[in-house]
């Protein structure tokens, strides 16, 4: 395994030249836990790593930390030292959602990837809003969206191709495909996408195949699976940890827990540009500042009464709206609350270093 089939390109490289001075080497993250990190070197050899001090303290938020497949400059240790990581370089693109809960952060699901394969079904788990959600997601990450909608010896032929039919018509980047991973049906289409070099991150809800489908690539139980639930047609088993894994044939899959919340990180602008349709039936409201909701002369509610536009997409896009207020108003608020914190700290170092001062003029008895 040389770099180059771990992703390593020419501005990674560039990237990298002052690290090389200080004989630092290039490695990528492949599985992060809370006390390290492991890490493939550029002759496959796989190492534990540390993280640096400096990278802690300088790190604004938990999304600017080294995470699973950053490339980043170690400085090896030996048998009495810790290999550290002293540097992380620029990403390429970041996949990344809201932490659940109420923070305000983001949490990186996968870094330097090329492509977020979505994996769904077209039974219980098929949700249009949901990918939604993601699409805007991977819009903003920038990597390209595949999606598979799994499990297709579980339902008829015609209710699957009406779910990737739905799920097509969101998006017009994304690539969508009908698999089975029981049967290993379209894991040959799903090899296409994954060459040399080429990362690929796994998402999806419990239950939905992942575990199985990187089995299937990898070529053996990578993820220990085990038989669905009759009742709740999830897994008795799903991922437990985010991890990249090198596949035999070329590529690599960033496998992730199932994610019960896919929250927003993203911006105004992106939701606009996902919403296209909608933001240009806007236009055409009475006020400028209409909510779309209740107000006289709304151009999107007219559109819904009329059944130009599907009234759960519109509600889709409200509640998108609120979320994304709602998380640029808790990022101001801890914004402020630094700022705060930050001139507090600065007074109080003042204070103390005036009272030093004093205590040594009092000490040499300087009137």
């Amino acid at each position: 395994m040389t770099l180059r089939d771990l992703g390593w390109n020419q501005d990674f490289e560039t990237a990298f030249v002052p690290y090389r001075a200080k004989g630092w080497v290039p490695a990528r993250l492949i599985r992060e836990s809370p006390i390290n990190f492991g890490a493939f070197l550029g002759d496959g050899d796989e190492i534990d790593v540390i993280l640096c001090g400096r990278l802690w303290h300088e790190a604004v938020c938990d999304a600017d930390l080294p995470a699973v497949g950053d490339w980043v400059a170690l400085e090896l240790g030996n048998e009495n030292q810790d290999h550290v990581i002293r540097a992380a370089l620029p990403r390429k693109s970041c996949f990344s959602r809201k932490m659940p809960g109420n923070s305000s952060q983001a949490q990186v699901i996968g870094a330097n990837i090329d492509f977020v394969a979505v994996v769904t079904d077209a039974g219980a788990d098929f949700n249009v809003r949901r990918m939604e959600r993601y699409f805007m997601l991977i819009e903003r990450s920038g990597a390209k969206a595949v999606v598979l909608v799994n499990k297709s010896d579980l339902y008829p032929t015609e209710q699957n191709q009406q779910a990737a039919a739905q799920i097509a018509a969101l998006w017009d980047g994304a690539n969508v495909h009908v698999t089975s991973a029981l049967k290993g049906e379209g894991l040959k289409t799903l090899k296409k996408y994954l060459k040399k070099g080429v990362t690929m991150c796994i998402v999806g809800s419990s239950g939905v195949g992942k575990s199985t489908l990187v089995n299937q690539l990898y070529g053996e139980e990578w993820q220990w699976t085990s038989e669905v639930n009759e009742t709740t047609g999830k897994g008795r088993h799903t991922t437990t940890s985010r991890e990249l894994v090198p596949l035999h044939a070329g590529g690599m899959l960033i496998d992730n827990p199932g994610m019960r919340e896919i929250q927003m990180w993203t911006d105004e602008t992106t939701l606009r540009e996902s919403f296209s349709d909608i933001d240009a039936i806007t236009a055409h409201c009475r006020y400028s500042d209409c909510s779309h909701r209740s107000d006289a002369g709304c151009a999107i509610r007219a559109a819904v009464e009329s059944g130009e536009m599907d009234a759960g997409r519109h509600e889709s896009f409200l509640n998108l709206e609120s979320e994304i207020a709602a998380l640029k108003k808790r990022a101001e608020k801890r914004q402020m609350a630094i700022e705060r914190w930050a001139k507090r700290s600065h007074r109080v170092k003042a204070r103390n270093l005036n009272d030093r001062i004093q205590l040594e003029r009092d000490e040499r008895g300087d009137v």
